[in-house]
């Protein structure tokens, strides 16, 4: 298990929010585990409980998020605290955005302070994958705070392939 301190992006600061860490695991190459954790909770604006199925525009609230790109294209994850969830595929750059098909569904697990999830990747081409976590946290109010490993603009862009700033060996 490797965790990572995610930095809010410097233009949308949070008001109690505190830090946001993830924990991943890699078990066999394409099956993930990912633990986010949001300090300073106070504020935290959390989604209702929902069906856990695939939902449309969760990144408007408090939603954690996973890209990872290959040689050709890129993957976005998109967990909710709801348990809602989104997979979609990208040929590049915001293009070719669709509707990624799963051998399995995403498991989120709601807790108070963020999501844990099980995670099964599609096969990517390539020798090493590159990879953004991401959060979007919502707090009382209607504060948007916008967090990442990276933040190369001045403005939050999650898809910019500078985000990718991890790198991991391909599953196996």
């Amino acid at each position: 298990m490797q965790k990572y301190r995610l930095v809010p992006h410097p233009d949308f600061p949070p008001l109690a929010v505190t830090g946001v860490e993830v924990s991943l695991t890699r078990h066999d190459g394409r099956h993930w585990s990912l633990d986010y954790a949001v300090d300073g909770t106070g504020e935290l604006v959390v989604p209702h409980p929902a069906a856990p199925e695939r939902t449309d525009e969760l990144w408007k609230h408090t939603c954690f998020e996973l890209f990872v790109a290959g040689d050709a294209g890129y993957v976005e994850f998109n967990l909710s605290p709801s348990t809602g969830w989104a997979a979609y595929r990208f040929d590049g750059y915001r293009k070719g955005g669709r509707d990624l098909p799963l051998d399995s569904e995403p498991q989120v697990t709601r807790r108070a302070d963020g999501v844990g999830a099980q995670l099964l990747l599609p096969a990517l081409s390539g020798v090493n994958w590159r990879v953004a976590l991401t959060s979007v946290i919502e707090e009382t109010g209607g504060r948007i705070s916008y967090w990442s490993l990276a933040h190369p603009r001045s403005k939050p862009d999650f898809h910019d392939p500078a985000c990718f700033v991890l790198q991991l060996p391909a599953a196996g």
